[in-house]
């Protein structure tokens, strides 16, 4: 796999921050980001698109990220673009 380092929270301190990189191999985002709590996962999965399952499988997650990172994850979008990954 080969990861472009994207971005990091700019307000990081040193460790657990949230990270975006684009996988050029896979044609993936890749995110590291805050665990959501039970409660915001409860309500992500009420508001699903209709006739979409209404909850989140074991092998996803929700994962959360500062509106700060914004201007990064539209890099990332526009990286992967770029990348032909589209």
């Amino acid at each position: 796999m080969a990861l472009r380092f994207i971005g990091i929270d700019p307000e990081t301190q040193q460790q657990g921050s949230p990270t975006v990189w684009v996988d050029a191999e896979n044609k993936e985002l890749v995110f590291q980001g805050w665990k959501a709590s039970a409660a915001l996962k409860e309500e992500c999965a009420q508001k699903t698109a209709p006739g979409h399952a209404t909850e989140i499988p074991d092998h996803e997650d929700v994962v959360r990220f500062p509106a700060r990172m914004i201007p990064i994850l539209r890099e990332a979008c526009d990286a992967a673009e770029q990348a032909g990954l589209l």
